[in-house]
């Protein structure tokens, strides 16, 4: 099911992604203790792209680190910025504190 673009963008900088304009919004994942990391993802600047798509959703998961289910997640808020991090610091992706 697609999800609304500015819905996605508000909730990646609500759990710690800062944007970084350019041709497409991309979003860099910030730690809770302010260190850069290597998550990033990305949303097109594109007149009439509202909404993002099934496939977006998959891509921008990967590049998030997680799966479908747990980007969802993310993006309507079961999943906290704590609990994300934790997944992050798990794989690898984050230094833990």
């Amino acid at each position: 099911m697609p999800v609304k673009k500015r819905d996605v963008e508000a909730s990646l900088e609500l759990k710690g992604f800062k944007r970084v304009e350019g041709d497409h919004s991309f979003f860099i994942y910030y730690s809770e203790a302010h260190q850069k990391s290597r998550v990033r993802t990305r949303t097109s600047h594109g007149t009439g792209h509202k909404d993002i798509s099934d496939n977006l959703v998959s891509s921008m998961a990967k590049q998030c680190k997680l799966t479908n289910k747990q980007f969802r997640d993310l993006i309507e808020c079961p999943l906290s910025r704590a609990e994300f991090e934790k997944i992050l610091v798990e794989k690898g992706f984050v230094e833990p504190d």
